[in-house]
């Protein structure tokens, strides 16, 4: 095995193998590396016969996630826009794709932000008696999360927020409450979610997140942007051609028509919620406006509170795993200042996900600006304002520290065990 730069989530930060054949029997094989990468084997005779590069596919790599098992990769395959299309045409829903719901994610994300507030909370006060309690490290990103189960297991986990991604919560949301309203069982409803992120796939096929009751996921297909632009393609549809249509109202606080975000950037504003609840809650201090900091990039930034000279929190953005790397090993060695940090495994965050839409002829940096002033222009929810959430906690959770809370909101991490893929790959 030889190993280069991942063509796949075209972000080149992680790293893939290359397969080299080699001839039992006789001599090991010379290879050459030209300067635009292409490999050649040379033989005894001198003569050189260019490789073919290993094609690496969804069940090989996923967004820089780092090498799966053999049995994610069986349930990675049953999530794809063709196994959609297949559901789709099995259940005689195929009217201009048409499904029975369609629901904003931004509404679970809500309880996300709350829940992550509230353990911050948590954790800063009890930071004397427990040493990894903080920092606290965001848990919506799934690349992140895989990264390091496998690849820090049980040092890193302890300092990972429990609460579940949006995705996870609207499967808690849709197979709970949205079933019980409807008077079906969990796995008579098929839940599909459009994400920008491969990794969401992986993290749908948790076993935490499967019911054993009724054999059923929380969340049954993922499906990214580009996905579905291929999905329309299938059915020689134009996504220009498509017009706008009103969103289920159930699982939201607005009685007018448009997409609502949260503030805080592209990627969910964990650390902006999580900041400004700490700030009120911990030192009675009201926080307007972030000043973020940016070190290296904008990609690892800082925010830190000061009262009197004296800091009382710091938080900090890390994107990308060349910035994660640097994170963990500053938190192995003790030197880590922060209390929280919202951890995102694409550069640039989640807007630019390994599964968004990619258009030809367009710097991908021009295309990531453009998605993210049309996000940013978006109505922006509060989410301790938002009466349908607080209705749930009240009706269908009883309460925000009740055990079906706990269970419905947060899950737990595992450190998987390494075993020997014949290469290692160093983060």
């Amino acid at each position: 095995m030889m190993l280069e730069k991942c063509s796949f989530c075209k972000k080149g930060e992680c790293i893939k193998p290359v397969k080299v054949e080699k001839k039992t029997g006789k001599a090991a094989a010379k290879i050459r590396i030209e300067a635009d990468g292409s490999y050649f084997q040379i033989s005894q005779d001198g003569g050189a016969q260019k490789l073919e590069k290993a094609k690496i596919t969804l069940n090989d790599c996923l967004a820089c996630s780092g090498c799966i098992t053999s049995a994610e990769s069986v349930l990675i395959t049953q999530q794809s826009h063709e196994e959609l299309y297949k559901m789709l045409t099995f259940n005689k829903m195929l009217c201009c794709l048409g499904v029975h719901y369609v629901f904003d994610t931004t509404f679970s994300r809500n309880f996300s932000l709350l829940e992550s507030q509230r353990e911050f909370v948590k954790r800063f006060r009890k930071r004397s008696e427990d040493k990894k309690a903080l920092p606290m490290l965001a848990s919506a990103c799934p690349g992140w999360i895989c990264y390091a189960e496998k690849t820090h297991g049980s040092f890193i986990i302890p300092y990972i927020s429990t609460a579940k991604s949006p995705q996870q919560v609207m499967g808690s949301l849709i197979k709970g409450h949205f079933a019980e309203q409807q008077h079906l069982t969990p796995d008579q409803i098929y839940h599909v979610t459009v994400m920008p992120c491969y990794d969401k796939k992986l993290e749908a096929s948790r076993p935490d997140f499967f019911n054993q009751e009724y054999q059923t996921r929380d969340v049954d297909c993922v499906i990214t942007t580009g996905e579905v632009l291929r999905l329309l393609e299938q059915e020689g549809i134009s996504l220009s051609d498509v017009g706008p249509a009103p969103l289920d109202t159930m699982f939201s606080s607005i009685t007018e028509e448009e997409l609502t975000s949260h503030s805080g950037g592209g990627s969910g504003g964990y650390l902006e919620h999580v900041y400004k609840y700490a700030a009120k809650e911990l030192f009675g201090i009201q926080v307007d406006t972030i000043q973020y900091k940016p070190l290296k990039n904008k990609d690892f930034q800082e925010v830190t509170l000061e009262k009197d000279g004296v800091v009382l929190l710091q938080f900090a953005l890390a994107y990308g795993f060349r910035n994660i790397q640097n994170l963990v090993q500053k938190l192995k060695r003790g030197k880590s200042p922060y209390h929280y940090v919202e951890v995102m495994a694409c550069p640039s965050g989640c807007l630019n996900g390994g599964g968004q839409i990619k258009i030809e002829g367009e710097s991908s940096k021009d295309w990531l600006q453009q998605v993210e002033k049309l996000y940013e222009s978006l109505k922006t929810e509060i989410p301790e304002e938002n009466q349908t959430v607080n209705e749930l906690y009240e009706h269908w959770l009883g309460g925000m520290d009740s055990e079906k809370a706990g269970k419905a909101l947060h899950t737990e991490y595992h450190a998987v065990e390494k075993t020997s893929t014949g290469f290692n790959i160093k983060w």
